[in-house]
């Protein structure tokens, strides 16, 4: 079995100034720990800019490349341009339907990320039937899981391990312990049927604070609930190898 890669991730951390210093001494040397860290979303609590630079100041200090999403609070100021725009200046990476790939003592690391939406899981999800603002509504749901599918295909074969980052969940198994009446609110199953149909390895989203860590896609994938609430840690740490040859 291969050497794995270290992925270390959090999400829905909401920086602001009031949280400056929580982070920055926690992520200090993490290279000993990780080989990249990834954040999945809610990178700061009303998407200023202001929070951001807070968020870029703390997170900033990592010694490997930082990876990041946003989230449904990183668009509440309608910065989210700037704040892009100042985390790139800072050498983080923002993906949004696009991905990358990451060089590593244990190989190479593919990452394709997007924020993604609302739509809900199989059964239980909205229909884009009816009225022009519910199609509105279902058609970017679906949007941004065809988004997140050409990210992954542009990856091609080239990652050793490939991870696929986002800030609605993916299925629905991390959501429990969430009221079941706004999971449609918290995930998309089509971001998951993407994930299943181009050989990714791991998967992580946030958005779900009182959900749980783990959860599977209908195709085996491991999926991994790292909102901050829920795995109780300035991150986590997992180890990932192609899962062919897990």
């Amino acid at each position: 079995m291969p050497d794995p890669i270290r992925v270390a991730a959090v999400g829905d951390v909401h920086l602001a100034d009031d949280l400056r210093g929580r982070y920055a001494p926690l992520l200090e040397g993490i290279s000993a720990e990780a080989d990249a860290l990834l954040v999945a979303g809610d990178l700061t609590q009303h998407g200023t800019v202001e929070e951001a630079e807070a968020f870029a100041d703390e997170f900033g200090v990592a010694d490997v490349p930082v990876l990041v999403v946003l989230g449904n609070h990183d668009y509440h100021s309608g910065a989210e341009r700037d704040i892009t725009r100042l985390l790139e200046d800072r050498g983080m990476t923002v993906l949004e339907g696009t991905s990358t790939t990451i060089d590593t003592d244990a190989g190479r690391l593919g990452v394709a990320g997007v924020k993604g939406f609302c739509l809900g899981f199989l059964g239980r999800s909205a229909a884009d039937f009816g009225e022009p603002q519910m199609k509105a509504f279902t058609g970017h749901g679906i949007e941004t899981a065809d988004v997140l599918r050409k990210a992954l295909d542009d990856l091609g074969d080239e990652p050793d391990v490939t991870v696929a980052l986002s800030h609605f969940a993916p299925v629905d198994e991390t959501l429990v312990g969430e009221p079941k009446e706004i999971w449609p609110f918290l995930g998309n199953y089509r971001l998951g049927e993407a994930i299943d149909e181009t050989g990714v390895d791991l998967a992580l989203h946030g958005h779900a604070h009182a959900g749980r860590e783990k959860g599977l896609t209908p195709a085996g994938v491991p999926v991994r609930n790292v909102a901050q609430p829920v795995i109780q840690a300035a991150f986590r740490v997992y180890d990932v190898v192609p899962r062919r040859s897990a």
